[in-house]
């Protein structure tokens, strides 16, 4: 008999068994017996408890029931797999549902337990699936790391937990089948995570189709996606392949998708259900095969209620989330930021670089950046190239006063006390107390300078 107290077994304390039975009664059975043998052990009574807890590439396995009320064990499978189709989803049948079960797996089921199920048996079954799904978690880490070592570096700098956050998630979803969605606002980076997501992924190889929404009129963005026939209107004097037909088995990116026309959008729609196109002129249905990333700086979600974007293409579209830190949330990077840009734009325009002082980046550091890493960038190039050879000050460039003896001890004194206490509240993710104690801190003194430097404790707030 397979025992797996007699075996070391580290995916027991890494991984999580995700159990979801509405009868509560074999929840903490299965809990119980699982936890025994020192199992990670999450239990939901109903489907849609257990969709809450599921992503692309989730550190564990499935185990659910096939007969629930309202979402079944297996519309669970097939929504687990959509998500992520090496997750190891193993169901709970009772003794009519065997039939049900097997063909269950070849639809993507790892293993099948019949209730009541024999302990010995179920574990055994558990920490194989257990195994394997470490196996398959470890491999992807492994791929990405020896194919592409400095991308996400290069792409995405900054050194703050925001930015290693940021990377991770990347690096989770790159190798993924599935839609992803990236919010941000306008200039901090959503063109640069995705194509770290294509460039990390099996389909790099294949073409990259980037695509602003916003930037192409109307009445052509039907005929540069989808494509159409010779003579299809006036002017169609030739064949011409549509974007979505060109990138096949690479990515499609699609920038601010919020923009794109609610008549378009539903033909968008189409094309994701059925990875099929039909040119402009042609009754003929074209298999497509490629793999989509959109990108807003809008709240689709609240834009879908409000009827200004489709509800049914915003969960289309929203299988995995991508969220971009605007640069004021992560100021620690600033000085990194600007230095990279300046050696980069240097060295593509042949220049010797300036190198920024005390004052330069102090500047940068009080500024609000509303055009974010963009905005940053430009200031960085106007920076590289001077005036007539000879440096300008940050200040001058951004358009703002500066003392002809340079910032005074007092502005230089503000800032860095306004960036010790925006870092502190970062930290503590808005949190007073440990705060006040980690920089020895009245209470009185801290309202005094929130208000002073016009911090909110809510944008700091998890």
């Amino acid at each position: 008999m397979f025992d797996t107290r007699s075996q070391p077994n580290n995916v027991q304390s890494e991984l999580t068994v995700l159990f979801v039975d509405d009868e509560e009664n074999m929840r903490l059975s299965a809990e119980q017996c699982l936890q025994l043998e020192d199992f990670q052990v999450v239990t939901c009574s109903d489907a849609k408890q257990a969709l809450a807890h599921l992503e692309p590439g989730y550190p564990g396995i499935l185990v659910t029931d096939i007969r629930m009320p309202g979402m079944t064990g297996i519309d669970l499978m097939e929504q687990a797999l959509a998500l992520d189709p090496e997750m190891p989803v193993i169901l709970l049948t009772g003794h009519g549902d065997i039939d049900m079960a097997v063909s269950a797996m070849h639809k993507g089921a790892y293993d099948f337990q019949q209730k009541p199920f024999d302990p010995d048996h179920f574990i055994r079954i558990v920490s194989h699936a257990l195994r394997q799904r470490a196996l398959v978690l470890d491999n992807r880490r492994l791929r990405r790391s020896i194919e592409s070592p400095d991308l996400l570096d290069s792409l995405l700098v900054g050194k703050t937990p925001q930015m290693q956050a940021l990377r991770d998630t990347i690096l989770d979803l790159a190798d993924l089948p599935v839609n992803v969605l990236i919010h941000g606002e306008t200039g901090s980076g959503k063109e640069q995570v995705a194509t770290c997501l294509h460039q990390l992924s099996h389909r790099k190889a294949a073409p990259y189709v980037a695509l602003n929404c916003a930037a192409m009129p109307e009445h052509l963005f039907e005929s540069e996606v989808f494509g159409f026939e010779k003579g299809a209107f006036t002017g169609a004097d030739r064949q011409r392949i549509g974007k979505l037909e060109y990138a096949k088995g690479g990515t499609v990116f699609l920038d601010e998708i919020e923009t794109m026309p609610l008549n378009l959008q539903v033909k968008l729609l189409r094309v994701l259900q059925e990875m099929k196109v039909e040119r402009l002129g042609s009754n003929q249905l074209v298999d497509l095969d490629f793999r989509l990333i959109a990108a807003t700086k809008a709240d689709l979600q609240a834009a879908s209620e409000q009827g200004e974007f489709r509800e049914d293409l915003y969960f289309r579209l929203n299988v995995a989330e991508i969220h971009i830190p605007p640069l004021r949330e992560r100021r620690e990077d600033i000085p990194l930021l600007f230095t990279h840009f300046i050696y980069q734009l240097a060295q593509d325009y042949d220049r010797e670089p300036f190198e920024p002082d005390l004052n330069d980046l102090q500047e940068l550091m009080q500024h609000r950046w509303p055009g974010n890493v963009r905005e940053l960038k430009n200031i960085a190039q106007r920076f590289v190239f001077g005036r007539q050879g000879q440096k300008m000050a940050v200040s001058e460039l951004m358009k703002t006063p500066a003392a002809k003896s340079g910032v005074s001890l007092q502005c230089q004194m503000r800032s860095f006390e306004r960036t010790l206490l925006e870092n502190a509240l970062r930290r503590h993710k808005g949190q007073v107390q440990p705060l006040l104690e980690e920089l020895d801190l009245p209470r009185r003194t801290f309202n005094e300078l929130m208000k002073k430097h016009g911090l909110e404790r809510k944008d700091f707030s998890a």
